[in-house]
């Protein structure tokens, strides 16, 4: 088999969606012809750890390890934060008041931490790998970004011994929605579009999640870029428990943060609730993860706080239990300039439990194409109140007669991620060729 070194910094035990592109990549590509040697952080300080996913690590797997020092310890001490409190982007979620200590730790952050909070990790995995490439032949890397620093220390590495490179984005880098919310000064700016720069021009191949995604990178500079999506397992829904309630049941997994923040759902399901009382006697909406003050305060403004659940994070197994068990999921678009190619990594597991998708946000988006093309639900505007209420009471009305919404299935098994992996395998297969070629 070939071999590939796959640099991550999420990995087993981490929690969350970030860990899922790597870890499914790495479960599959012996079936392709790969071998996986992963490289991660010996002492990361992941938002949250999630055991679930413990059991898609390939048996007999090499993983190298090394330490980082990461900035959120201290920044948890002088926010006066608990010690085992997940930390998530605090500009997506944000409390109801930002502290000036915590202001000035996130322009710390913005301004000297490049390209990301892990930034300190780039150089001793540098020189770690390094040693290691020198010792152990490997036929090409791959990097996962963000975080960013991932792409710096394969592109180092790259540089050094000419091994074909793979950089893959989950987002983009300087593009992302949440770069321009950070109060990056111009000299950061300035740093973070080179490194971006080099990564495009060192890089053999670049995949990111979406087809939008793909055309801003190209804008941008990046060459030849491939759309590789995030998938669904099918692995994940084998003996899968479903367990129906006696209440329609709506289900949002996932941070929820200011920015996905959709009032007109919310009022939507209100006025439904006066004009039906049966409506709310029979309703019941569950939020997993991280929510935003905004919306905490929507839910008690709009009067649906007896109905509406916000219950923390839960093992990935269960959250997709309660996922498969709903009768209507919801997904709101982040509110930003290059929205059309944010596809949640959560998306392709809404699309395999064949639960109803209620999408909230541009109808030229990415996944409005998706839920279209598989008929897997539907996509409004965020000012759209009338279209939301709509198809909010009309499957409540099928979940009263028992009847199931139809799919596309064959539409919807392309993004098995056995097929996203052969996708990247394929891509591997080709830059490790044309380097063999070279040489």
């Amino acid at each position: 088999m070939k071999r590939v070194l796959i640099i991550t910094y999420y990995w087993p035990p981490s929690g969350g969606i970030g860990v899922l592109r790597c870890l499914k990549f790495a479960k599959y590509f012996r079936q392709f012809g790969w071998e996986p040697i992963i490289y991660t952080a010996s002492n990361p300080q992941y938002p949250y750890i999630d055991h679930s996913n413990d059991k898609d690590v390939p048996e007999g797997v090499e993983i190298l390890k090394h330490p980082i020092f990461e900035p959120f310890s201290l920044f948890k001490k002088i926010t006066r934060r608990k010690k085992d409190e997940p930390i998530s982007n605090p500009l997506v979620t944000k409390g109801e008041n930002r502290s000036v200590i915590e202001k000035l730790a996130i322009w710390i952050r913005a301004n000297f931490f490049i390209p990301d909070a892990r930034a300190l990790w780039i150089k001793p995995s540098v020189k770690f790998l390094s040693q290691y490439l020198r010792e152990n032949k490997v036929d090409a890397i791959l990097s996962n970004g963000p975080p960013h620093t991932n792409s710096i220390i394969a592109c180092r590495l790259a540089q050094q011994f000419s091994v074909p490179w793979l950089a893959d984005f989950q987002d983009p880098w300087t593009q992302v929605d949440y770069y321009s919310l950070f109060p990056i000064g111009k000299r950061a700016d300035r740093i973070h579009k080179r490194m971006e720069q080099e990564v495009f021009k060192t890089a053999s191949k670049i995949t990111i999640v979406s087809p939008a995604w793909k055309r801003d990178l190209e804008e941008i500079g990046a060459k030849d870029v491939d759309v590789v999506y995030w998938g669904y397992d099918e692995d994940d829904f084998k003996n899968l428990s479903i367990h129906k309630e006696e209440k329609f049941q709506i289900v949002h997994a996932g941070i929820l943060g200011e920015d996905r923040y959709a009032e007109n759902f919310f009022i939507a399901i209100s006025e439904l609730c006066n004009e039906f009382p049966e409506f709310e006697r029979d309703l019941h909406i569950r939020f997993f993860g991280m929510v935003d003050h905004s919306i905490q305060k929507s839910i008690q403004e709009n009067n649906i706080a007896h109905m509406a659940q916000l219950e923390g994070t839960k093992p990935r197994n269960e959250i997709l239990s309660i996922v498969a068990s709903a009768d209507l999921l919801l997904l709101p678009l982040n509110k930003s300039k290059n929205i059309n190619g944010r596809i949640p990594g959560k998306l392709f597991e809404y699309l395999r439990t064949q639960v109803p998708i209620l999408c909230i946000g541009p109808q030229t988006s990415d996944v409005a194409l998706i839920l279209s093309h598989t008929g897997a639900g539907k996509t409004f505007e965020y000012e759209d109140k009338v279209g939301i209420k709509t198809f909010i009471k009309s499957n409540y009305e099928n979940y009263n007669l028992g009847l199931k919404t139809k799919t596309n299935i064959g539409a919807i098994e392309q993004f098995n991620v056995i097929n996203q992996t052969k996708s990247i395998a394929k891509l591997l297969n080709n830059i490790s060729t044309r380097s063999n070629v070279k040489s």
